[in-house]
Parts: structure tokens; sequence; C-alpha cells
């Protein structure tokens, strides 16, 4: 039995490529041949847009899964892409906390849930809300590493220290195994100081931790969402689609080289 590697796309702040990182380095890891599960934990279901599916027409989603109505292999769909399927979020999500609140071990909820997935995943790429909340601590508690994305702009580093924060807690208290996949430079610009300082910035906090690709700013990734596309089914050839598939790549090559 496939046991699949678990890694969440965090970062509390809004804007810096979350979604689109966990879309397309998803759909990325498809195109390379793995079988890859997209978990939109995000009450927003910007993910779930974002793969051309409406959360609205979805009778059962993720949310159903969190309060134990479903199991999870009951909400997984197909999406346009052969080997990519998703677990579709929906804004009801947004409650979920509240009604977890008084559940004995709640920040184990998604990670019990996450055992009992077949269909010979070999990842599940999960989506976090902009948040430190439950639907965090319940994907942080159930991977086994996590990607951090950071914007090439001003307060780039804003709220990364909240975020270590809780991944030191849950690392401690919840999940001995968690580990930082590494951080990923996004939206970066290679014509303005700015976007260079920022990098330069990571590299000298950070180190090794700061994946060699780099996200540019690119039209085409802002554009495939609203057609519920991937960028590599959306445009293959573009800046944005070849630089997630040289990330997927080096996500890979750093699984082989832990696993030796």
């Amino acid at each position: 039995m496939v046991c699949p590697r678990i890694i969440s796309i965090s970062n509390q702040k809004g804007g810096v490529g979350k979604t689109t990182t966990a879309i397309n380095l998803a759909s990325s890891f498809s195109l390379l041949g793995k079988r890859t599960l997209l978990v939109d934990l995000d009450p927003q279901a910007n993910a779930t847009t974002g793969v051309g599916i409406d959360p609205d027409t979805v009778s059962s989603h993720v949310y159903h899964v969190m309060i134990g109505e479903k199991d999870i292999n009951s909400v997984i769909l197909p999406t346009k892409l052969k080997g990519f399927f998703v677990a579709p979020s929906h804004t009801d999500l947004v409650g979920v906390e509240v009604e977890l609140m008084g559940m004995e071990s709640r920040e184990h909820i998604l990670a019990r849930c996450l055992e009992k997935v077949d269909g010979g995943f070999d990842y599940i790429i999960i989506d976090c809300p902009p948040s430190l909340g439950l639907l965090t601590l319940n994907a942080l508690t159930a991977s086994h590493s996590i990607l951090i994305p950071v914007q090439c702009e001003y307060y780039a580093l804003e709220g990364l220290k909240s975020l270590l924060n809780t991944f030191r807690l849950v690392k401690k208290r919840l999940n001995p195994g968690l580990s930082i996949e590494g951080y990923l430079l996004t939206m970066h610009d290679t014509r303005t100081r700015l976007s260079n300082d920022i990098a330069e910035n990571m590299k000298a906090h950070f180190g090794a931790q700061v994946f060699r690709t780099i996200i540019p700013r690119n039209i085409r990734l802002c554009e495939a969402p609203s057609f519920g596309l991937p960028i590599c089914l959306y445009d293959i050839s573009s800046r944005g689609a070849q630089h997630y598939l040289m990330l997927a790549k080096e996500v890979l090559s750093t699984e082989v080289t832990h696993e030796a």
C-alpha cells in the first residue's frame, strides 16, 4: 500500500501565493507521474474553484469530513488532469472551529481522516486557510512537512515569526515528525531591487531551506484560476508553469535524498 507524503502549504499572511502554489505544485506532481490529492482546507474554497469545481454544486465536502458526517474517500473528486484529485471545500467550513470546540483531540481529526484515504496517492497537498486556527493546526498535525510561500514584497517576513512559533508548538506537542519542506519565494520580479533584496534576505536567514526555484510574477498564473485550470493546463509554456514544474522536481529530488 502506498503511504502518501503529506505537505501543508501555509502562511497566515494573505496574498502570498499559497493557493496558487497548492494547486500548481499538486498538478505538477501529477504531470510527473505522481498520483496527487489536493485537500482544500480553506473556507474560501479558492483551490476548489481554481481546479474547475463550483463548491455550491458539491453535496459533500471537507466540512462534512471534519465534523464526522462523511468518509474522506466519499468527497474526493477528479479534476481535468489525469492523476490529480481534490477534496473540495465550502464556506460552511468557516464554522467548524465552533462546532469542534468541545471535542477531545480535535487537532487530530484531519490526521485520522487522511489515514483512511485510499486510491494509491503518492502525495497529499493541503491548502491551509490564511490563519493559525484549528484548521491549520489540523493540517500541520496531519502533515509530514510544511511548505511556506513568501511573497517577494515589503513586509515579506511579517508573520513568519508567528507561523514558526506555531510550527514549533505543533512539532513539540502534536506531531514530532513535522519538518519544514522549504520556503518558496513567490511573485518575484527580477526588474525590481526589492524582489532581489527579499530573496537575498531570505537566503541569509534560512539558507538551504529556501528553494532554489523561485516563482516569477506571471500574468498567466493570475489568469488560470478564473478558467478553473491549473497553469499546466492553461498554458504549459508559460514561465509560471515551467517554474512550478521545476519546484515539483526539486521537492521530488529532496524526497529521494531523505529516503536515501
